[in-house]
């Protein structure tokens, strides 16, 4: 069981100081001010060092037993006011700074916090964290440390937990329990007495409660909350990756008895509130497998020529009310999270597959935006509101393409104009300097039982093209729309909206990746559409080859993160002023916000308060991250499932270096996408060292190079199911 070190390296002691044997006196010369001032300058001269305090007392010129005396209660006073620090062996040093901050765990032996106090992230020696984790808000004190090479800290106090529940196999022993966490950065193991283990049998995973952080064992003291089940079983599996990223798995009874209360029949009162476009064709187009369709395209030639295309969303917010159950989980959830093996969804059943779901041969309501489009593609007139509809058809996107490829099939005429009406506008968006990112994405083939029988990469073809072309179309105007509306009541220079915003690209970040793609041959540039455009070439020149993951990879990471706000920044990677999301209500909360704004403004509402959206903005944003590395777990947790099934160590795959690092080479294996790692040891050959500036390892003797990008063949050493992980060993020229 791993234990957590005693003795934090440094910390302020009065008691320490007042060890120190000098005699005291009533008369004095000089004030402890003084000494304090004295002190206090001295050290700031070089906050990097730390200085004996018998060397401070001769630096001060102090000789007398009254003096040192006064010097120790200077330093006692610095001490408590938290401006000097007073390490173990009686060394002084000053102190930086105070700050808050997040802990971002990176590994067992030390950690940074990431504070807007300051210019850089503070190192912290884990011994020094105090039971802080990744994720937690925490009080710390700043100090050079002694190389003076970074800000060092530690840990005052913990602030905020993210969490007090983890996720871990539970491991009895005669006397007491102990959970080791699935998450990599929970580095403590967590003690259960075998009162609190609730029924677990040894090697469960469990859901662990956390009630003590301190106690004599140093280890954080917890009782079992939930038994999810044996490890490797998928239902345990698919719950503990939910439970690991803190995301929710069953609604609560009251929140589906709520959902239950809904009203679902379509009133003629209500139809005559809306816009009719039941007469209009129209049809939607999803997955094979979706069970919520929650947008419709209509189509309807005009008199002069002009087409007239409807982008209809499921009209949430009519049957959901603010503050309800429903709205408060939806809220909590704020997204629809999609593991591997099934949708874990935003909105109880009763909504998001039944009221809402836009089934084909219904009556449904909706909220829509209909837009007049010359041959051109260009907007010519557009409308937004509250409408009713009657879907005529459902079509997968195979069904759609299908019908578009042969020219055969209903509607083939009209899905042949949206798609080239489609292709203009995305000619539209690259022309204004829209970038392309055409990610592989691997789906697997499950049983009944969840366990992978085969994978395949998913390809988009133009109906899924066209359907998110006019989606985009629908978010950028519904966007701009509120965003250019006159403000009432309000000094603010635009109405109140949720909006979907992507940042330019980190400069150095993107020179960095520049360098690295001109030395495969790819000129990437660092200017406004030049930058874009060469982007969009490579991405083009890379597509089927192997190191098209690794570039499209490197690429998005030099990108910043969108994210959700109330501020109107526009997304660059869209190459859009003003963007939002308008179009998943049923899956995406801030939808659902877009859509109670967007009508009360068409009410003629005044602009609303900016606080309260802003909160559930970056709450949304946090969820949607948490979903995305959910959704990573549970691939990554099949892939390594796949390849131990395929149990064929003796094959040589072909694979292709993803990354480099101190402790090994990744390597995604090209057949199945699936990535492992070479650890460093494992390279007989030779020592090799990382060569971080240029994405390499290099041997030390033979001057060998194994670089990010490189193809490479491998084969399989090791799968560790419950770590997601997978070894490789290199497959050297004399063994293939």
């Amino acid at each position: 069981m791993k234990t957590k070190k005693k003795n934090p390296k440094k910390k302020p002691t009065k008691k320490l100081l007042s060890k120190r044997r000098f005699k005291r006196s009533k008369k004095n010369t000089l004030t402890i001010e003084h000494f304090q001032s004295k002190i206090y300058t001295i050290l700031n001269q070089k906050p990097e060092r730390m200085l004996a305090i018998e060397d401070l007392i001769d630096m001060l010129n102090v000789t007398t037993e009254k003096n040192k005396v006064k010097v120790i209660d200077a330093l006692e006073k610095l001490a408590d006011s938290d401006q000097i620090l007073v390490d173990q062996e009686g060394n002084v040093q000053i102190l930086l700074n105070i700050v808050e901050g997040i802990v971002d765990f990176v590994n067992p032996r030390f950690a940074f916090i990431v504070s807007d106090e300051t210019e850089e992230d503070t190192w912290v020696d884990a011994d020094n964290l105090k039971f802080a984790l990744h994720g937690d808000r925490v009080k710390a004190r700043l100090y050079p440390n002694s190389k003076g090479k970074r800000t060092e800290g530690e840990v005052m106090e913990v602030l905020e937990r993210k969490t007090n529940e983890f996720v871990g196999k539970i491991e009895i022993k005669e006397k007491y329990a102990f959970v080791i966490a699935d998450n990599r950065r929970m580095h403590l193991d967590i003690f259960v007495p075998l009162k609190n283990i609730n029924g677990a049998n040894n090697g469960d995973k469990v859901i662990v409660e956390v009630l003590e952080w301190h106690n004599e064992k140093n280890s954080p003291v917890a009782k079992v909350k939930e038994v999810l089940g044996a490890p490797g079983v998928n239902e345990t599996e698919m719950h503990a990756i939910m439970a690991e990223f803190g995301l929710a798995r069953h609604f609560p009874a009251e929140v589906l008895k709520d959902a239950e209360k809904i009203r679902g029949r379509i009133t003629k009162v209500e139809i005559k509130k809306r816009r009719d476009i039941r007469e209009t064709l129209t049809f939607t187009i999803d997955p094979e497998n979706a069970k919520d369709f929650d947008d419709a395209l209509s189509i309807k030639k005009l008199d002069n020529g002009n087409w007239e295309i409807g982008i209809h969303i499921a009209d949430v917010t009519h049957y959901v009310k603010p503050d309800s159950k429903v709205d408060k989980e939806g809220a909590e959830r704020a997204t629809s999270v999609y593991l591997v093996d099934r949708v874990v969804p935003m909105l109880p059943e009763r909504l998001s597959n039944e009221l809402c779901s836009l089934r084909p041969h219904e009556d449904k309501l909706t909220f829509s935006a209909m837009f007049e489009l010359d041959a051109n593609a260009h907007v010519i007139k557009e409308w937004f509101g509250r409408t009713v509809i009657h879907s005529d058809r459902r079509f997968s996107y195979e069904e759609a393409q299908e019908v578009m490829d042969s020219g055969n099939g209903d509607y083939v005429d009209e899905l042949r104009t949206l798609n080239a009406l489609a292709k203009k506008l995305t000619a539209q968006r690259f022309e204004k300097g829209a970038m392309s990112f055409e990610t592989v994405e691997v789906k697997f083939k499950l049983d009944e039982n969840g366990t992978p029988i085969g994978l395949y990469t998913k390809e988009r073809k133009d109906a899924h093209k066209l359907i998110e072309e006019f989606m985009l179309l629908a978010n950028r105007k519904v966007a701009e729309f509120v965003f250019k509306l006159p403000v009432k009541g309000t000094k603010a220079e635009s109405n109140t909206m949720v909006y979907r915003t992507h940042d330019d690209p980190d400069v150095e970040k993107l020179k960095n990746f520049s360098g690295f793609a001109k030395r495969l041959g790819h000129e990437v540039k660092l200017n406004g559409k030049a930058m874009t455009r060469s982007l969009n070439k490579l991405m083009t020149d890379i597509e089927d080859t192997p190191q098209q993951n690794v570039l499209q990879g490197l690429a998005i990471r030099t990108m910043a993160k969108a994210i959700y706000t109330t501020e109107a920044t526009g997304h660059f990677g869209l190459a859009f002023d003003h963007y939002t999301h308008f179009t998943s209500p049923i899956r995406r909360y801030p939808d659902m916000m877009v859509h109670r704004l967007l009508q009360h403004y068409l009410d003629h509402g005044k602009s609303v308060d900016k606080k309260a959206y802003e909160k559930l903005c970056k709450h949304s944003t946090d969820m949607e991250k948490r979903a995305a590395e959910a959704e990573r777990a549970s691939i990554k947790y099949k892939q390594v499932e796949y390849m131990q099934l395929l149990n064929d160590s003796d094959k040589a795959y072909d694979g292709v270096v993803t990354g480099v690092t101190d402790w090994g080479i990744y390597v995604e294996i090209e057949e199945t996408k699936c990535e492992g790692m070479i650890r460093m040891s494992d390279l007989v050959d030779d020592f090799y060292q990382l060569d971080e500036e240029n994405y390499r390892v290099v041997g030390k003797r033979t001057k060998n190079v194994i670089m990010f990008g490189d193809t490479i063949k491998v084969r399989i050493k090791a799968t560790d199911l419950e770590k997601r992980t997978m070894d490789l060993l290199k497959v050297y020229d004399d063994e293939s």
